[in-house]
């Protein structure tokens, strides 16, 4: 279910460290007071812990909260550290948390557009 992210109309994630001990109902405080979200949308908000191989998912179904928790067997995910905010991902930045890469690259080859060069 977490390896596709398509379906979602958002997807959240909620940087720098969050205690995984938490449930639904402390992960849906969180994102209601921490970040005034509401967390009956068709978004999905993502938290890491401390130890960087897991994390937890937390969805609104229509007529209850699903929870997801996602232990790596290997290799850790690549979690913002540097602020405790919430941030919006793109597909593209979702599949890239996934697959262990950051969810922003140093150095992107930047888009050119063709029509704009040649009104120079």
């Amino acid at each position: 279910m977490l390896n596709n992210a398509s379906g979602f109309d958002h997807i959240y994630i909620a940087t720098g460290y969050t205690d995984l001990r938490r449930g639904i109902d402390g992960l849906k405080s969180i994102v209601e007071n921490s970040f005034q979200l509401d967390p009956f949308q068709n978004c999905l908000f993502l938290f890491c812990g401390r130890r960087t191989d897991r994390i937890k998912a937390l969805l609104w179904e229509g007529d209850g909260f699903l929870l997801l928790y996602k232990r790596l067997e290997t290799g850790k995910f690549q979690w913002p550290r540097n602020e405790s905010e919430l941030k919006e991902l793109t597909l593209q930045q979702y599949r890239w948390l996934t697959e262990g890469l950051q969810i922003e690259p140093k150095k992107m080859i930047p888009k050119v557009f063709p029509d704009a060069m040649n009104a120079v």
